[in-house]
Formats: C-alpha cells, sequence, structure tokens
C-alpha cells in the first residue's frame, strides 16, 4: 500500500533528486524567480518553505542546519539577513507557483515559482492599461 508516501521521485535516484532540489532551491533563492515543471515546482516548495522558517529564527544552530540543506553561504545570509526579516509575519506560504503552459517538445506542465513579496524589476513591472 502506498499510504504515507507523499514525496515524488520525479524519475531520479535519491541522490541526484536531492542534489537536483538543492540546485534548484539555490536558483531560486539568489534570483527569487524560476521557471520549471509543475511537479518540480510542487516539490521545492516542501523543501523550501522549512528553510525560509529557519530563517526567522537567527541562531548559530539554524544557519547551520540551512547551510546543511543548501551548502552555499551566501544563500545562507540572504535567507537570515534578507528573507528572515522579510516573511517575520507571514506564517508560511512564501513561494507562489504560477502555472504557465506546456513546454514544447515533451508537453509537460510548466510553472513559475516565485518569492512573494520579492521586489520588482523595472523590466517586470506591467504597463498600465489605458482606461
Amino acid at each position: 500500500m502506498r499510504h504515507r508516501l507523499g514525496l515524488r521521485k520525479l524519475n531520479r535516484t535519491s541522490s541526484h533528486r536531492l542534489a537536483m532540489l538543492q540546485n534548484m532551491s539555490v536558483s531560486l533563492l539568489r534570483s527569487e524567480v524560476i521557471k520549471t515543471t509543475l511537479p518540480k515546482a510542487k516539490e521545492l516548495r516542501r523543501v523550501l518553505e522549512p528553510i525560509i522558517t529557519l530563517g526567522k529564527k537567527p541562531s548559530v544552530a539554524n544557519r547551520r542546519l540551512a547551510f546543511s540543506r543548501l551548502r552555499d553561504r551566501d544563500m545562507v545570509v540572504k535567507v537570515f539577513d534578507e528573507l528572515g526579516p522579510r516573511y517575520a509575519t507571514r506564517n508560511g506560504g512564501y513561494l507562489r507557483i504560477l502555472k504557465c503552459g506546456f513546454r514544447d517538445g515533451d508537453n509537460a506542465p510548466m510553472a513559475f515559482v516565485e518569492l512573494l513579496d520579492r521586489p520588482l524589476d523595472e523590466g517586470d513591472a506591467l504597463p498600465a492599461k489605458a482606461a
């Protein structure tokens, strides 16, 4: 029976899956928005949201735990110095997953994953519609 086996295997070995999710976590923290397949996006949310929650309580133990998951010092600093204060009043739900159609070639469902309340660049802002 498959009871309580909610993990998506994503057709990868466990080491490949963990490395891929670790790399995707660092990429999302670095750029604050990435495009990936929908199942990977949903699995990334399960990995990254607890790490951002760690950033809300800055301690040496939490920094070491975040580093053991991310393996990137710069991103650990960003989690604790930028994202922790940014999401101090938010109880979870730090990521937004937006479906964006299907990939050419294999028709895989694609999605954008972004951090909420991220500062927008000048190119990201939508132009105002004329009334």
